[in-house]
């Protein structure tokens, strides 16, 4: 008998077969390598042919280098947490390519010398929000405002109404947050009702700023009472005391169609001495962490030595200021997308679904904002609904649609599909319609998780 290992292709010979260059090339020579040594094991178990060995290779290794795979986000929800938060916009994409090299981000081509980092990025974000005297940059908004409170408050006192102890994502919790700071939090108030007296009380020597948190995931409604920004940014003039505004979503300006979103223009114009805010929500950018505000209070905390864990790296600033100069992002769009032309491509979409005899079919729905913001805001919208137990198969392909399920159908809403994935969302279906994917459609119907209300 044959010695089975004698039949297995020797491992240099298989590595310069000439189907697996591009493979080596954008994967690297190491994967392709362990791919191959996997499929050497099963020719040896019988369960591979020595002449289809490069065959395998070929279909066990990944489309990319990455896990990550791109998504449809077809949930209505502008701002998904668990699908990334914000897409990025051409622009900002375009940024990430010519970040990845080597670039000026800390070097002045004219003089030879070092330079600010991050400068074109701190520039854009200065000129998109003109009542902010100084800005800077961390890596989100949790680590904005632990460096406002390292800087104003360690050791001392920050001065926070009760009704604003709000938890964010995956457990974490703001008076956790800020007391890792090494700052003593001071309740003012009651759950649903602070005055100007409670703060006023509570105000006093060892006070390092009075903190307003919007909160944003969730709503107290009835017998409430709170004070505004102006309000304590009067308080805190009068009392010689900061006030730091964490408006959490992104909101450079007011927006038309969220009157109750808090924006950094508004909370400084109010008086705030600093505002904190995410740049992957509403402001449709990357992950980032803004602060604005005063001057002088901004510089003490770009120096304070906690910042240089803050850091944001290149590929962050360039898509940050492409943001912010370039054209509408995703997010905008999506926000400022009209429900009628939303019906016109739902219209259109599902009568192309349908004439291949595929059970679609127009549905008017509401989208969220999401991302921890703008909880009570639903905006109308049009979308796709095709059988409930679509959405697995649907979710489980290639490119993964994610859609939601209501009241027995897969809903597939168009506010948060690009128009030019109208054909990718109809192939999608058409695949998943014919039975082309893996899996019993049948077998299982779930929704997919709902977004996470985040702050960070």
């Amino acid at each position: 008998m044959t010695d089975a290992r004698r039949r297995v292709p020797r491992t240099d010979v298989v590595l310069a077969d000439p189907r697996l260059a591009e493979p080596a090339r954008t994967l690297g020579r190491a994967a392709v390598k362990a791919a191959v040594v996997a499929a050497q094991e099963r020719v040896r178990a019988g369960q591979v042919e020595p002449e289809a060995l490069v065959d395998v290779v070929l279909a066990e290794l990944p489309a990319s280098a990455t896990s990550l795979r791109r998504v449809v986000n077809a949930t209505g929800v502008i701002v998904h947490t668990n699908l990334g938060r914000a897409p990025l916009s051409a622009a900002a994409r375009d940024a990430l390519d010519v970040a990845a090299g080597t670039t000026d981000v800390e070097y002045d081509l004219a003089t030879g010398a070092r330079a600010r980092r991050g400068r074109g990025a701190l520039d854009a974000l200065a000129r998109a929000v003109p009542d902010a005297g100084g800005v800077h940059v961390v890596n989100n908004n949790a680590a904005a405002l632990l460096l406002v409170a390292l800087t104003l408050a360690q050791g001392k006192e920050i001065v926070l109404s009760r009704g604003e102890f709000v938890e964010i994502g995956d457990g974490f919790r703001i008076p956790d947050l800020l007391a890792a700071s090494g700052a003593r939090l001071r309740e003012v108030g009651t759950t649903n009702r602070t005055t100007r007296a409670d703060y006023e009380a509570a105000i006093g020597p060892q006070t390092g700023f009075v903190l307003k948190i919007h909160p944003s995931n969730f709503v107290v409604s009835g017998f409430t009472a709170g004070v505004d920004v102006a309000g304590l940014a009067d308080l805190g003039e009068r009392l010689g005391v900061p006030v730091v505004v964490d408006i959490g979503s992104g909101l450079l300006a007011p927006h038309p169609l969220l009157p109750d979103e808090p924006d950094a223009a508004s909370a400084l114009r109010a008086g705030a001495t600093l505002v904190t805010a995410s740049g992957d929500k509403l402001l449709g950018g990357p992950q980032a962490g803004l602060v604005l505000g005063v001057r002088d209070v901004v510089e003490r905390g770009r120096r304070h030595p906690a910042a240089r864990a803050m850091r944001v790296d290149k590929l962050t600033l360039a898509a940050l200021e492409a943001t912010l100069r370039g054209p509408a992002p995703p997010v905008r769009a999506a926000l400022d997308a009209d429900a009628a032309g939303l019906r016109v491509r739902a219209d259109k979409l599902a009568a192309a679904l349908a004439g291949a005899g595929i059970d679609a079919t127009v549905v008017a729905c509401r989208s969220a904002v999401g991302g921890g913001g703008a909880p009570e805001v639903e905006l109308a919208s049009w979308g796709v609904g095709v059988p409930a137990a679509w959405a697995v198969p649907l979710r489980t392909g290639d490119p993964p649609v994610v859609g939601r399920v209501h009241e027995g159908r897969c809903v597939l809403d168009l506010r948060t599909v690009a128009a030019e994935d109208d054909s990718v969302l109809a192939d999608a279906v058409a695949r998943v319609a014919a039975g082309r994917v893996p899996g019993s459609v049948a077998s299982t119907l779930s929704t997919p998780p709902t977004p996470s209300s985040s702050r960070n």
